[in-house]
This record gives C-alpha cells, sequence and structure tokens, in this order.
C-alpha cells in the first residue's frame, strides 16, 4: 500500500512538472494583447499590440489585460484539471486491488 502512495505522489509531481512546460494563452480584441501561462497558472509573457498601445487609454488597457489574464488562468485550470483527472483515474484503478478483501 505505502508503495503505491509513494507512486501516486510521484507521478502528482511529474504531472506539475508537466504542467510547467505546457503554455496556455489568453487574447483579446483580436490579438491586441496577449497573455502567456503556464498550465501551473504562472503568468510567463504579456504582449501589447504597439498600435493598440498608442490608441488605446489607461483603462481600457487595464480591463482587457484583465480579460486576457483570466482567459489564459482559465484555459490553465481546464488543462490541469484533465491532466489530475487522468492521473487520478489511472491511480485509482492502480489502487482497486488495495481495497478488496
Amino acid at each position: 500500500m505505502f508503495d503505491k502512495l509513494m507512486a501516486a505522489q510521484q507521478q502528482a509531481e511529474e504531472i506539475k512538472k508537466r504542467l510547467d512546460t505546457v503554455s496556455v494563452y489568453g487574447e483579446v480584441e483580436n490579438g491586441a494583447i496577449k497573455v502567456t501561462a503556464t498550465a501551473n497558472k504562472a503568468i510567463t509573457a504579456i504582449e501589447i499590440n504597439e498600435e493598440f498601445y498608442k490608441q488605446a487609454d489607461k483603462e481600457e488597457i487595464e480591463e482587457l489585460l484583465l480579460t486576457a489574464v483570466n482567459k489564459a488562468l482559465t484555459q490553465a485550470e481546464q488543462v490541469s484539471a484533465t491532466e489530475m483527472q487522468a492521473a487520478t483515474q489511472s491511480m485509482l484503478g492502480g489502487l482497486g486491488g488495495m481495497f478488496r478483501s
């Protein structure tokens, strides 16, 4: 039983490392603002189109930036949840024999 729990913990760590290598994106106004994040919800880049930046006011940029960040984080959450769900099903399949008498 202990071996299976250690394997599950190791698999969770591997998933976390893999999620650090997966990029997700949030984009608004046809690419005026683009946000890149990892599937572990770490923002790695923010790009603001120079032409958009010149014509937009501060409030508009802030509002759209929030929207782009939230889109990227939502996508990260979806990828993370899918990975964890797949891992959980795999782990439960492996632990199934543990609870039989």
